[in-house]
């Protein structure tokens, strides 16, 4: 059974750099043709698919979110990471990592964590 569990910063001020961290156990990061994702929800608004990370060691981002977005993995441990810079009180929400590729809904992937909720103070 795959688990996958967010960690990181729950608050960070605004113009700095949020970073988190999912850890994945029962899969690995490399296991081949797999996506591991990173989703968004603000309060009281959609969700958004924020990026993933390719078995192979590509990278892909949201358009809207490109620019101050950098996905990264460490493959010894089995994790990847996000990185968003220049932070703003609009970029509060509950942050979720997955296992699957390019949907807006969790629904949609194979398998989510918990989420964790980043406040970003102005």
């Amino acid at each position: 059974q795959v688990q996958l569990q967010e960690s990181g910063s729950g608050l960070v001020k605004s113009s700095q750099t949020l970073s988190l961290t999912c850890t994945v156990s029962g899969d690995s990061i490399t296991t081949t043709n797999s996506y591991w994702s990173w989703i968004r929800q603000p309060p009281g608004k959609a969700p958004e698919w924020i990026g993933a990370s390719h078995y192979a060691g590509n990278y892909y981002y949201n358009p809207s979110l490109q620019s101050r977005t950098s996905i990264s993995r460490d493959t010894s441990k089995n994790q990847f990471s996000l990185q968003l810079s220049a932070v703003t009180p609009e970029d509060t929400a509950i942050y979720y990592c997955a296992r699957g590729y390019g949907s807006d809904l969790l629904e949609c992937y194979s398998a989510w964590g918990q989420g964790t909720h980043v406040a970003v103070s102005s």
